[in-house]
């Protein structure tokens, strides 16, 4: 295990491919370098369901940063001054949304939330999300109620590189959907957030909680009588 350190993410300036999954990230893709392994994507790297929040408000990253268990710097190559600039912070969402209550006295803020939930609605295909969720219910008459629709938007999100939006999870395949509720799991039923926070390596991190994990989707999946 490493010690503690600030997650980086850069943003790329060029055409990119996932070194894990292979996937084509075109340019300016978000990439996590990873000893040995290069470049990899966010949803590789485990950290695509954290939200991005562009620097500017040094109160409300502060106020996010404290309130996230992970969270990554993100950065990107100046030409200009040949070196990396800050751009953001990715953090958990229901972090960004705890800080932005406690700064709510700011109009800007409020401007902000509003235009990144109207970016979300635009960026979800309402229906999919409802029948990915139906389905999800289905294989998971046991996941607590409100988690299918959660878990839905976050693997369904267009462009996003997620489990969801493959082939066979355009299909509802029951296989795709079962990697959805798995990483859902890892991330809010398990301490896997915190040990990659702490500096663990991802497949240290995951075989750490994989008991867990494992408990958590037996009981979800188990009929109801």
């Amino acid at each position: 295990m490493a010690n503690k350190a600030d997650l980086k993410v850069f943003i790329s300036s060029r055409e990119s491919v996932c070194d894990e999954c292979h996937n084509s990230l075109g340019r300016s893709a978000w990439i996590v370098l990873v000893k040995d392994k290069g470049a990899i994507c966010l949803s590789c790297a485990d950290l695509d369901h954290l939200v991005f929040l562009p620097s500017g408000d040094a109160a409300l990253t502060r106020r996010a940063r404290k309130h996230s268990t992970l969270s990554a710097v993100v950065l990107k190559w100046s030409r200009a001054r040949k070196h990396y600039e800050r751009q953001g912070l990715l953090v958990e969402e229901a972090a960004l949304e705890t800080a932005e209550q406690e700064c709510l006295a700011d109009g800007d803020v409020r401007e902000r939330r509003r235009q990144r939930a109207a970016i979300k609605r635009m960026d979800v295909d309402q229906q999919y999300i409802k029948e990915f969720a139906g389905q999800l219910r289905n294989y998971f008459p046991r996941c607590p109620k409100g988690r299918e629709r959660a878990i839905a938007e976050h693997a369904c999100l267009k462009y996003s590189g997620r489990v969801g939006r493959s082939k066979d999870a355009k299909s509802f395949d029951k296989d795709a959907i079962q990697m959805a509720v798995i990483a859902h799991i890892r991330h809010r039923e398990t301490e896997y957030d915190t040990l990659l926070a702490q500096g663990y390596e991802r497949y240290d991190a995951r075989a750490a909680v994989r008991g867990e994990v494992d408990s958590v989707f037996v009981k979800w999946s188990a009929p109801i009588e």
